[in-house]
């Protein structure tokens, strides 16, 4: 059986030693960079490798094109091959707990035409607290073939531009209450949200413990926040391209597929004063 959004804990560790399945560890901080790295160096799930939110599931910074641009995607797919995965592939995505940064790679498999992948549900939180194995051994995977081509599942500041205030479209920000409405950002230099985007905080799309709400609990919130607007007419932002990802897998896992990235986010919008703002 093919995982194509989550997998359970239970499930993964019956597959430690499935040579199909390749783990993947993304743990990141915002504020502190490195934390990520450092962690996977102490400890982390048996087999899994380490991706890098900046290096790694990310493009060069220009100060235009905001602080995660997507890299260019022959460069990310010879990086998928050398951590091992090939066509046969189970790729799962792991964190430290609320699946942002794991989700991110999600979407990144999924624009290249990837659909073997999921997120481990619960992140590492959840298997460190029913006891499961960890290591600190890196693996030295064999390097496999990586056959990917972008797909039209992102846009760019120009079509969100053109959309803004036309019927039928619809800007979902991902960011916490406070950010959406401008206040409290210690991210980007300028706080606010992209004209007639609507907030639908990510960690919303989780429960008390971390999991993913039911697939039927999603379905109802997120139909009722589209209204009449279809799923593939709605796009997700952020601050940059990140957290966005976890409310295009939450709407997956609900039954609505087919909504779309802004990479940029936040972070490239307030890039250019020239480009309208709101705050409140």
């Amino acid at each position: 059986m093919a995982h194509t959004t989550l997998v359970s804990t239970a499930e993964l560790a019956a597959h430690l030693d499935d040579p199909t399945w390749v783990v993947f560890d993304c743990r990141h901080d915002l504020a502190k960079p490195e934390s990520g790295a450092l962690e996977y160096a102490k400890a982390h799930i048996p087999g899994a490798r380490f991706m890098h939110l900046d290096r790694d599931l990310a493009g060069a910074p220009t100060g235009k094109n905001g602080r995660h641009a997507l890299p260019e995607p022959q460069a990310f797919m010879r990086k998928l091959g050398a951590a091992g995965v090939a066509a046969n592939s189970q790729v799962v995505a792991y964190d430290a707990k609320i699946g942002v940064y794991a989700s991110r790679l999600w979407w990144m498999l999924r624009w290249l035409g990837y659909e073997n992948v999921a997120v481990l549900d619960g992140g590492y939180a959840k298997w460190i607290n029913e006891g499961r194995s960890v290591t600190d051994a890196v693996t030295q995977p064999a390097p496999a073939r990586f056959d990917g081509q972008a797909r039209a599942m992102s846009v760019d500041a120009d079509d969100v531009l053109r959309s803004i205030g036309r019927p039928g479209r619809m800007l979902i920000d991902a960011r916490s209450p406070d950010r959406y409405r401008g206040e409290n950002e210690t991210l980007d230099p300028v706080g606010g949200r992209i004209p007639g985007s609507l907030n639908r905080f990510y960690r919303d799309n989780l429960d008390a413990g971390g999991c993913f709400k039911p697939a039927a609990e999603l379905h109802e919130v997120f139909s009722a926040l589209l209204g009449d607007t279809a799923p593939d007419a709605v796009v997700h932002s952020c601050g940059s391209g990140v957290s966005a990802c976890h409310n295009l897998l939450a709407m997956e896992i609900a039954g609505l597929p087919g909504s779309r990235l802004y990479p940029g986010s936040w972070s490239e919008w307030c890039s250019d004063a020239r480009r309208p703002m709101e705050k409140g």
